[in-house]
């Protein structure tokens, strides 16, 4: 059913959208801060896909962060996924319950996430928007 797919591909981009927003507020400043909009659509708009996954991937540096923040990485993995089976595989089937709990789960990711506290969100933004670079 294709309103399913969109669904399912709504429900990955409504976590995508909540961290480049908090990537944009917590680097540059929210709304009703003294901000350049322009830095602040850079930073928003600097948040990768790809990138974004591997390192919610990478276990060693997520159980580093809270809970909340953990659980928001692997619904994000999970809906990365979710995304591309509802968008790019013709065989993919996805019901109205199924996309009924992945609504429930990924509103719980972002409820949590934003109850962390501001400096760890902020790291979290950090972590998951800039390549680590090692100088020897």
């Amino acid at each position: 059913m294709v309103s399913c797919r969109r669904a399912v591909s709504s429900c990955y981009y409504a976590l995508f959208h909540c961290l480049a927003r908090e990537c944009a507020d917590l680097l540059i400043g929210g709304k009703g801060s003294r901000r350049s909009n322009e830095a602040w659509r850079q930073v928003y708009r600097s948040l990768e896909h790809h990138q974004a996954k591997e390192k919610c991937m990478n276990t060693n540096m997520i159980k580093k962060f809270p809970e909340g923040i953990q659980d928001f990485a692997n619904t994000f993995v999970m809906m990365q996924e979710k995304r591309h089976n509802a968008d790019y595989d013709p065989f993919g089937i996805f019901t109205k319950s199924s996309v009924e709990r992945y609504i429930i789960v990924v509103e719980g990711a972002i409820r949590k996430f934003k109850l962390e506290p501001v400096e760890d969100r902020r790291a979290f933004c950090a972590y998951v928007l800039f390549r680590k670079h090692i100088w020897n």
